[in-house]
């Protein structure tokens, strides 16, 4: 069977003046065409060549000795060449750009920029591009506990969280308890493994371990107190909002680096806010 979107070693079972066509046997009656530019010049009729099935500009199923950088069901970053009406093009390294709905994208995205994308085949059974990649990540990664990753944003949840690409392929969350500070999608993050589900997927914190995570809250807290000339017009009794606002920090780690601040004799807290003692 030909498969679309993917690369495959096909026969040529027949040449034309244009180019071969290509089966996956001698008699094949699915067959696809090669264009005569890309047909390697050893090649004849039974000799093997590795392809990659796709559409061309026209909509016809072609094939290609081109490598593209995305496949059927993969996760790649790819570079958006153009937003027109009906969504983006991007460059996945074949003649014709991969179309990106608007449908498909968590956030609008601009012209050269790079965004992680999955390749599906859509209801005209055409190739395209989304940006929810949620259902394409890989959930066998390499990592454990307490291993240090890299990865990228491509979806933000109020209700579950951060989720994150590790390396681009490997499913990840930053649960919404965890998910302090201010991130988009799109950002690149480093993150330390705090769990490896049973299903494979990693929970991850963008914070270091609690006892080392307070004295670098606490650091924080005093800057943003000396910028408003140190006096805090709010205290630890301030909305989650507010906190989150302001530090980027939930109303817990606020707390416990403001306690720890207070214990060290460096702040008053009065009933109106926080005061920085020099």
């Amino acid at each position: 069977m030909i498969e679309l979107g993917r690369k495959q070693k096909l026969t040529i079972i027949k040449e034309v003046d244009f180019g071969v066509y290509l089966g996956e046997e001698k008699n094949a009656k699915d067959k696809v065409l090669l264009p005569r530019k890309q047909v390697p010049l050893e090649a004849g009729i039974g000799s093997e060549i590795e392809v990659f099935i796709y559409k061309d500009s026209r909509d016809r199923v072609i094939a290609t000795t081109r490598t593209p950088l995305i496949e059927l069901g993969r996760t790649a970053m790819l570079n958006v060449v153009e937003v027109g009406s009906i969504g983006a093009f991007l460059d996945w390294g074949l003649e014709k750009d991969i179309l990106l709905p608007f449908k498909e994208q968590t956030v609008r995205v601009k012209a050269g920029t790079q965004y992680l994308v999955a390749i599906y085949i859509d209801k005209s059974q055409r190739l395209c591009a989304t940006m929810k990649v949620y259902e394409y990540l890989r959930k066998d990664s390499p990592y454990k506990k307490e291993d240090t990753v890299t990865g990228i944003i491509y979806e933000i949840s109020e209700e579950f969280g951060i989720f994150v690409a590790v390396d681009n392929q490997y499913s990840a969350l930053i649960p919404r308890k965890e998910a302090g500070g201010n991130y988009k999608v799109g950002d690149v993050i480093q993150a330390r493994v705090t769990d490896v589900k049973e299903d494979g997927k990693l929970d991850l914190s963008t914070r270091q371990k609690a006892y080392l995570q307070m004295d670098e809250d606490a650091e924080n807290i005093l800057a943003v107190i000396d910028e408003f000339d140190g006096v805090l017009s709010f205290n630890d009794k301030a909305t989650p909002e507010v906190i989150k606002r302001e530090f980027g920090l939930s109303k817990n780690a606020f707390k416990r680096a403001v306690g720890r601040l207070l214990k060290e004799g460096k702040i008053d807290i009065t009933e109106n806010g926080i005061k920085r003692i020099h």
